[in-house]
């Protein structure tokens, strides 16, 4: 009998202890700071055909990662982040930031190397080539791109001083297969614009580091599911044109998700 009394003694113990921490991490959940995500349209969700009615032109939609962050974290979410957007753009984005704000996340690089341009012009057909226009993108992101996400930085961590920032990069696109006939891609020029992605990855990842931020790179996460993959997380050519070369659901859900969750939930086990 005096057994069978502790048993249950250490069984509702357990159960208290249990409970309790079950309901810190509700708490921590809820004491979630403020989120803002700022960026281009690999943040707002172009490419998985659901938006909200009232994003206009900048085609936010509920698949895209930060809705699906902020639902993790348990944190407000300020979503800023804008379909076209470029760094001067971004920049006009930071109305939310203040010392509050306790997580953002930021993607931006691509349209200002005019990557769109670049592989609209790599899908015309022969004897179209692309080559100048990539060697145009690579020179722009060593020479000009590093100041102007600097400045960008900097204005981020002025207005948001105690946030946990996240700086959240691009994936390859393409596996060297030809499988849209409409889209002339040759696998050159695949290997190329695939390693101006590293180049925008690395130039990036580097000032995000210069300034203390942490960086999400994709690059590993999406191999296998880029473009004419069988399981694609990438959009190839599409109708409307806007969703082409963006992640879908699958991508923003299973490639973006999972790795920004993380780095910005690191944060709260820090607190």
């Amino acid at each position: 009998m005096r057994v069978r009394k502790n048993s249950l003694r250490l069984v509702a113990v357990t159960a208290a202890v249990t409970l309790l921490t079950l309901a810190g991490v509700t708490q921590a959940q809820a004491a979630a700071g403020p989120y803002t995500a700022l960026g281009d349209s690999y943040s707002s969700g172009v490419g998985t055909r659901t938006y909200y009615s009232d994003s206009g032109s900048c085609y936010r939609g509920p698949n895209a990662y930060p809705v699906k962050v902020a639902a993790q974290l348990g944190a407000p979410l300020t979503f800023a982040a804008c379909s076209g957007a470029k760094v001067p753009d971004v920049l006009n984005q930071l109305g939310s930031l203040n010392a509050s704000t306790a997580f953002v996340t930021v993607s931006v690089g691509g349209n200002d190397a005019g990557f769109a341009d670049v592989i609209t012009r790599c899908a015309l057909p022969w004897p179209w080539t692309c080559t100048n226009e990539i060697n145009n993108a690579n020179n722009y992101i060593r020479t000009t791109l590093p100041g102007a996400l600097d400045n960008l930085y900097n204005q981020i961590r002025s207005r948001a001083p105690g946030a946990k920032v996240v700086v959240v990069g691009y994936p390859r696109l393409f596996n060297g297969e030809e499988c849209n006939a409409l889209a002339r891609i040759s696998p050159a020029e695949q290997t190329s614009l695939n390693a101006t992605a590293d180049l925008l990855a690395t130039t990036i990842g580097g000032r995000a580091a210069a300034h203390g931020f942490g960086f999400v790179d994709v690059r590993t996460a999406f191999t296998g599911h880029a473009v004419c993959d069988d399981v694609e997380w990438l959009n190839g050519l599409s109708n409307p044109v806007l969703e082409s070369y963006h992640p879908n659901v699958a991508g923003q859900a299973s490639g973006y998700t999972p790795l920004v969750a993380s780095a910005l939930s690191a944060a709260l086990t820090q607190v």
